[in-house]
């Protein structure tokens, strides 16, 4: 077959191409003894097609930041993309034959670390989102550049992606905003692990992406002419486009085509032999490619290069690295008056807004609880006709909304925010997952932190979330005492690039810690300080946020030697030294205490087994904030009571 390819026609070339990646994928599955051959083998052909014939990448380097961005939603179909990039040089055949090993570049879903993945994906429905927010992203910094030069993103979809509500919704947001650079190609297989989707699913994705706001195609997901024109005409649409494409799943296998179990597990040795011998393959050989193949696929390469050097003319100087300066901020002038540390979030972040335009973001539809009312007033909406709006007005979205802000944090160049209450950060939480996992740069702001919210009663009072988003590994968790440190946590925010952050705030009004401001700093940078010390302390009480205030009313009543340590973000007091730790810890101090108003499990990291954990493990009550604390027995006298006798 080979010996006589060059002298075959482009469309036989093209055939024979897509019957090899297939091969690739039923090698490395079965390989790998796990994985997910359907699906590849079904996406093959259009994204052989977009690879080869319409991605704009640098073929010298993956990570060339002017390039189209490329999102695999459907993250268990990644043998595909694997391929993909090894027939660009990306990758090599070890890495293939390394498919799921440890430490391997192709582990089972998508990873940023593997050269020419653009997200992490897995979670289905979650890289629509993230595609929505790289095309955002991209939408923006087009509008800052003279050129008249567009990338493009695609996703690469399926069916359990759009099962998943959050790939709706989000795709809701795409066609309000009408990112016309965003190409979904929808890989409608109709097949499932559980069977067929006819199961679960009747709906009319073309009426339904049309009532969105999109430019639909339906085509024949195989036919490359059919393809090649559906992505033409998607960008030169001025809407997001979805290409529904009507595919086989395992198309090529011998037996397995439209069968759910070609879905999650290897073909066997003799289904590979025979779909091999089907597609004129040599049945033996395993991870067959001939160096003409890999030829053929990059038949456009010396013409991307090329284009490379004319791309970065137009785009080297917006896409520039960002540098924070935070000697350009200023404190902003909170008064000796008490007050909520979100309306000292919303005067901090006025203050940042003002020094760093790339800082970018928004609220799901809580403006005003948020405190962001004066960044929508002063820097306007985001829009088709506003692309220079700072203000993502994200509505009731609280997923989506962490979704698009991971992928413009994918893109690089802004850094997004996205507020709502501290409650439903549960709807939020595999998305604030995906940001760790990716270490990226995102700021959740978390308002309304405690019981303390009062008559909106237990289904808006956070009792376990604040424990649950410390158990995020890479996450860090703010929960500033006051004005002052809710300022020094937004100066660390903004330091600590390589981490996402939730800064959980007050809704009730809190006075100023009563220490000098540059004390406060240090402990805040080094996530914990004492607040009050004594000598030879007779117990140590650890707090966070509103409560250190109580903490301290509670140590000036009790008769004894009490240090109070207040511990603002404990991911970052665990990167300290042991030193530093030690000089906070006191171990040998042995009477420990915590307060806070949520969940108690956790706080045994500080006082032991032995310790006096002062929370909240019940949800809470519908009343003013004082009464539901009251009926908690979270007051000064009970408190007191409960460390007095602990102490006996």
């Amino acid at each position: 077959m080979i010996e006589s390819f060059k002298n075959l026609s482009s469309n036989e070339k093209d055939k024979i191409t897509v019957n090899i990646i297939k091969g690739l994928v039923m090698d490395s599955v079965t390989n790998a003894n796990s994985g997910h051959p359907g699906g590849p083998m079904s996406l093959a052909d259009f994204t052989y097609i977009l690879y080869s014939e319409f991605l704009n990448i640098n073929p010298s380097d993956p990570d060339w930041s002017n390039r189209d961005r490329v999102v695999l939603s459907v993250g268990h179909a990644c043998m595909v993309l694997y391929s993909m990039l090894f027939l660009s040089d990306f990758l090599d055949m070890k890495d293939l034959k390394d498919f799921r090993k440890i430490d391997s570049r192709t582990p089972g879903h998508p990873e940023i670390e593997t050269p020419g993945v653009d997200a992490n994906t897995g979670p289905l429905g979650q890289g629509v989102g993230m595609g929505i927010g790289l095309a955002l992203a991209e939408n923006i910094s087009a509008s800052k550049s003279d050129s008249n030069k567009r990338r493009f993103t695609y996703v690469l979809a399926g069916d359990g992606d759009l099962q998943e509500p959050i790939a709706l919704s989000a795709s809701t947001l795409a066609g309000h905003w009408k990112l016309s650079k965003l190409i979904m190609f929808y890989d409608k297989n109709d097949i499932q692990i559980a069977g067929e989707t006819s199961r679960v699913d009747s709906t009319d994705y073309i009426g339904l992406y049309e009532s969105m706001g999109w430019h639909v195609q339906e085509i024949d997901g195989h036919n490359h002419e059919e393809i090649r024109t559906a992505i033409t005409n998607a960008q030169q649409s001025d809407l997001p486009s979805i290409i529904i494409g009507k595919t086989i799943i395992a198309k090529g296998s011998f037996s397995l085509e439209n069968s759910p179990n070609s879905h999650g597990a290897p073909f066997s040795e003799q289904e590979i032999k025979n779909s091999k011998d089907k597609m004129n393959l040599p049945p033996e050989e395993k991870f067959y490619c001939p160096d003409e193949i890999k030829d053929h696929f990059q038949r456009n390469f010396e013409m991307l290069k090329e284009k490379v050097k004319e791309t970065d003319k137009s785009f080297s100087s917006n896409m520039s690295t960002v540098d924070y300066n935070l000697s350009k901020m200023v404190m902003p002038d909170f008064g000796n008056d008490i007050i909520a540390t979100r309306k000292a979030f919303g005067m901090c972040l006025d203050e940042l807004a003002s020094k760093f335009d790339n800082l970018i973001g928004g609220s799901a539809d809580l403006d005003g609880s948020n405190c962001t009312t004066n960044f929508v007033k002063t820097y306007g909406d985001y829009s088709y006709s506003n692309p220079q709006g700072r203000n993502l007005a994200f509505g009731v979205r609280e997923f989506p909304m962490a979704t698009i802000m991971n992928g413009i944090a994918l893109y690089g160049q802004n850094f997004p925010f996205g507020g709502t209450f501290l409650v439903f950060s549960d709807y939020m939480r595999s998305a604030i997952r995906l940001s760790a996992i990716q270490r990226l740069h995102v700021l959740y702001e978390f308002t309304h932190d405690s019981i303390f919210v009062g008559e909106d009663g237990p289904t808006h009072q956070p009792v376990e979330q604040t424990m649950s988003l410390r158990q995020i590994p890479h996450l860090f968790v703010h929960r500033p005492a006051d004005a002052i440190e809710t300022y020094f946590c937004s100066q660390l925010i903004m330091k600590e690039k390589d981490n996402p952050h939730a800064i959980l705030l007050t809704r009730q009004k809190l006075p100023h810690i009563d220490m000098n401001s540059e004390k406060i700093k240090e402990g805040v940078e080094r996530g914990a300080y004492i607040v009050k010390d004594v000598h030879s302390p007779d117990a140590i009480i650890f707090t966070s946020g509103s409560e250190l205030h109580l903490a301290l009313k509670v140590a000036d009543k009790i008769n004894k030697n009490i240090r109070v340590v207040n511990i603002p973000c404990w991911e970052i007091f665990h990167n300290q030294n042991n030193e530093y730790k030690e000089r906070i810890l006191l171990t040998n101090c042995k009477k420990r205490i915590s307060i806070e108003a949520g969940s108690t499990h956790g706080w045994e990291k500080f006082t032991g087994i032995e310790g006096l954990n002062i929370g909240i493990d019940d949800f809470g009550h519908s009343a003013p904030g004082t009464d539901v604390a009251k009926k908690f027995g979270f007051t000064l006298d009970n408190i007191k009571k409960q460390i007095e006798d602990y102490l006996k």
